[in-house]
Order: structure tokens, then sequence, then C-alpha cells
């Protein structure tokens, strides 16, 4: 074996990227033939202190608590336990040992299950548009249960949104060096979807690249080479197990807040949180302290996701007060953004198979950016049950107009907020489904598809733009990648602190007043390392101004 793999080693640097998984492949081939086996990357192997047990949380004061363990909340947490005690709570269980959420062969499982309770790790919830969705609720987040793909912000939406692209930069290689992967080979279906893109005339060609570039590209993934996905969770990995508890299968039930009269001052102290499996009346605190010797002190950040996030605000009296009132909310601070501008991309999916098969779960390694930046593709095979699958092409929007809002359906914070996102409702929304939908009309038709499945695609879409617009409206779903509701500039400022409280901030896809464009876990993974950063860099700044002031 070590003689296959010393010429494996001579021979890998002057063979071109697109011949290299073939070569791996034959040498796996060889090897399992042989009898040898290849041991996975051990997942869990944990050196940071994860419990559920409330009672080690409760009554005790850290210099931040993060509500939210998912693709934002973790590398915040990783990064602020570098020099700070972190509080990261979770309201699901762990990732790690769940074959649904770590084996790649039960990618999309989590989507179809029919368990929607706290053990599960996707929370079903149907928008008032009528289209269904999840949200995940494990340790990991989203992270944990999507497709994998990983793709950058472009600079445009850097520059755009006014973050240091240097840091940015930074960021994103931290990010890319612990849970990031090129894919180890092309599976069929992708190397078909590659082809078909290509054939259609989504042009140029990108080979492997994480830029959000025009064209067809292979992308990175959190799926290793062993078919193991690496959540956000494993990048905890990376801070201070000293300074670092994650709580888990825990829901904060709302903030604490300190109102200073003489100053007239709001500021976030703590939360309260419940067991997720437990009463609504049980409720236990933990709060932030106040460092002794200094006049800057830590935040409850809230990292709840799209729903979460504006939820948690209006369950601990932020927001409209009409609807506050309606639901005998105690009016903190009078916000009526919060929960407004929420955005989902509006999604095409074609089926081009006949019928269901039992092919394995694929999850997207291609992207096809189109129509100036304004229409992405992606390929992938989903299961239906545990032995039936379907193999489809589905594009978005990139840059919806159309927003909706969000409003409290009832005061558990375990339960589904209501939420409206307004599909197609903007005519050039409309138009630019029209536009996908043709196009994944062309793509389904190609030859390489025809190819891959022994037959020709021949269902036909109809060609009116009347037709076209009906076909839209009744089959628009979404791609996971919902957004706003706590929007930079209306809820927070673009240091991300909610306006009129101290001590209060919201770090995830709430904040988003637009998608990256491309599958937003990327940009998300490296905005908790990036304002963890920055929070750091501020509190580093805020000590040396007070080590300044006594000395003077």
């Amino acid at each position: 074996m070590h003689y296959l793999i010393a010429i494996l080693d001579m021979e890998l640097p002057q063979i071109k990227h697109v011949h290299k998984p073939l070569t791996i492949l034959v040498l796996f081939f060889i090897l399992a033939n042989f009898g040898f086996s290849f041991p996975s990357e051990p997942q869990g192997n944990r050196q940071w202190h994860m419990t559920s047990d409330v009672k080690e949380v409760a009554g005790k004061s850290y210099d931040y608590i993060i509500i939210g363990g998912g693709t934002c909340g973790c590398p915040l947490a990783a990064t602020l336990s570098e020099k700070f005690s972190v509080l990261l709570i979770e309201r699901g269980g762990s990732p790690y040992g769940n074959p649904l959420v770590i084996d790649r062969r039960y990618y999309g499982f989590p989507l179809i299950q029919k368990e929607n309770n706290h053990n599960s790790v996707a929370q079903r919830f149907t928008s008032q548009d009528g289209v269904s969705n999840v949200r995940g609720r494990v340790l990991g987040g989203s992270s944990a249960i999507n497709g994998g793909f990983y793709s950058r912000a472009s600079d445009e939406y850097v520059e755009k949104v006014g973050w240091d692209e240097k840091l940015v930069k930074e960021a994103y290689e931290w990010v890319e060096s612990k849970v990031v992967f090129p894919p180890f080979f092309l599976t069929p279906w992708q190397s078909v979807a590659e082809f078909s893109l290509l054939e259609t005339g989504i042009l140029p060609y990108n080979g492997y690249n994480l830029e959000h570039v025009k064209g067809t590209k292979i992308s990175g993934s959190v799926f290793d080479g062993f078919g193991k996905r690496h959540t956000s969770a494993d990048l905890l990995e990376a801070g201070n197990p000293k300074n670092l508890i994650v709580l888990v299968n825990a829901t904060v039930k709302s903030i604490i807040f300190h109102h200073n009269g003489e100053k007239n001052e709001t500021s976030a102290k703590g939360i309260k949180f419940i067991k997720s499996n437990g009463s609504l009346d049980e409720t236990y605190e933990a709060y932030i302290k106040k460092p002794n010797n200094s006049t800057s002190r830590g935040d409850v950040i809230l990292s709840a996701g799209a729903l979460g996030s504006p939820q948690l605000l209006l369950l601990s009296g932020i927001g409209p007060k009409e609807q506050l009132k309606n639901f005998n909310i105690p009016l903190v601070h009078e916000m009526k953004e919060v929960g407004q501008g929420m955005q989902d991309n509006p999604c095409i999916a074609i089926l081009v198979d006949s019928k269901p098969e039992n092919r394995l779960p694929d999850p997207p390694q291609i992207a096809g950016i189109t129509e100036d930046f304004k229409i992405i593709i992606e390929a992938s095979i989903l299961p239906l049950s545990i032995n039936e699958s379907r193999v489809n092409i589905a594009a978005k929007i990139a840059m919806p107009f159309s927003k909706g809002y969000l409003e409290l359906n009832n005061t558990d914070p375990r339960l589904n907020p209501s939420v409206k996102f307004n599909y197609l409702e903007n005519e050039n929304d409309m138009e630019q489904c029209v536009k996908m939908t043709k196009l994944l009309n062309k793509i389904a038709r190609s030859k390489s598809i025809a190819f891959f499945l022994g037959e020709s695609q021949q269902n036909k879409l109809a060609s009116t733009e009347f037709d076209l617009k009906k076909f839209c409206k009744k089959n628009v779903r979404t791609i996971y990648h919902y957004h706003g509701g706590c929007n930079v500039g209306s809820v927070v400022d673009k240091h991300y602190k909610v306006h009129g409280i101290k001590g209060l901030k919201v770090l995830d896809g709430s904040t988003f007043s637009e998608s990256p464009g491309t599958n937003p876990m990327a940009t998300l993974l490296m905005l908790g390392r990036y304002q963890g950063l920055k929070i750091l860099q501020e509190r580093e700044t805020d000590s040396g101004l007070n080590v300044k002031k006594d000395n003077t």
C-alpha cells in the first residue's frame, strides 16, 4: 500500500486537476480490492464542554451570551472565547453521532422526516404563501442539514455592505482551513449537471472555484472526501475550551433588560431560558457580567436565524407596540421594523427523471451563474423516502425584489412564528422566474441529461408568457435561503447593535437586506468569525483607553 501511495505522490503534481480524482479513484479501487479500509475523520472529539444540564448554567454570569449555535453563532463563539467567557445556548441537540447529519448518504433526509418535535434536527414550517420550508434545530444549525455547498460572496457584495475586505478574506480562509473541502471527485450526476450547463451555454467554465463568478463552476463543500459533513459546530474546536460552555436542548424564552432611569437607558443584562422539552413556566436565568476594572462589558448576541432572532426580539418586548399588546408582552422598546423585510429567494425545480428511483441522495457540487448573476442553477438528487429519490435541477432568483414580514403566532419560543415572503409579488421577480423556467427546460432537454437517464425529457412547458407565469406562481418553492427581519439600518446598526438597546446585538441571516447571491452558508460562517474578530479588536481598544485613563 505504501508503495502505491508513494507512486501517487510522485505522479499527482504532473496530472491536471481534472484527472486527479480519476487517479485517486483507481487507487481506491485497487486498495479496496486488496482488503484495505479507509477510516473516516473522527467526529465529535471535542475539547470544549457541551451539556444539556441547565443547572450547570443557571444563575451564572458570562462575558458573552450567544443565542443560537448555528452557522454564524458557532464561529462567533469560538472567536470570542479566545479572550472572554462565552455561553453558547442552542435549542437543538448535538450533531455528533447522528447519521442524518454527518453521513452524506443521508443528505436530504432531515427535510422529509415526519417527526417534528424538539428531537428532530429540522423544524418544518409553512409560510403564509403556502410554501413548505425548514429551520435547523441542532448545534451547527442549517449547516448541519443543508447541501453543504460552499461559495464566497462577491467582492461587490462585500463592498456594498461595508465590510473590511482584508478581514473578510482572513475570516473566509480561517473557515476554509477547518471545515471546507474541494470535491474528492464529481459524482456521475454532478458531472452530467456540469456538462449540461456548459452545453446550454452557461460560460465560461471556471473549474474548482470558491469565488462568486459568472459561468459554470465546481465549488467547495463541508462534506469531506470520506462523505462526512463538517458543520459549524466543528469550528468550536478552534476556541478556548476554558472559556466556552455550550448548552444544548435549551430554548431562550426572552432577554432580561435593565432600565437606568437617570440615563434613560435600557441594557440587556441576561436571558431567561427553558429546557426544550420542558415546561414554559419552569425558567432559568444566565447573566452578562460586568468587568471589575472596565466600563466595557459584553453582549447578549442573537444568532437564532432569520426566523428565530426577530421572533425572540418580539417575545422580549422589542417590536411594534400593537403586535406586542395583542400577546400581552410588556413593551421594552417600540420598533416597527422588527420582522419586516423578510425575503426568500424564489426557486423553481424541475424533476428530470420520469419516475422515482433508488439512487443515492446527491448534494450539489456544481453551480451555473448566469443572467448577470441574477439566476443561479444547481442540481441534486433528493430523497423522497428511505429507498426512493428524484433527480432535479433547480434555479433561484439571486436578488429578488419582493419582501414580506414575520409576526408572532404565540408566546412559545419553541413554536414557529408566522411568516410571509410574498414570492413573485414584484413584477421583476415574475419576469426573472419566467426566464429561469425557460432556461431550466432547456437544460433538462440537454443531450448530457438524456444520456445519463437513458431517456429524453418529454414533458413540455407552456410556451406563452401568461402560462409560464401561472406555472411560476403554482410551482415556486424555497431554496432555503430566507433572510431579513432584523435588517442592518432599520433594526441594527452597521456594528449589528440593536437600536435603542445597550449590550444587545443580532448577528445572522436576519440582518441581511439581500442574500449574498450565492448560497449564504459560506458568508454566514465568515461573518461569525469576522464580527468576533471585530469585537475582540474593539474590546482591546476600550481596554487600552481605560488603562490610559487610570494612569492619568
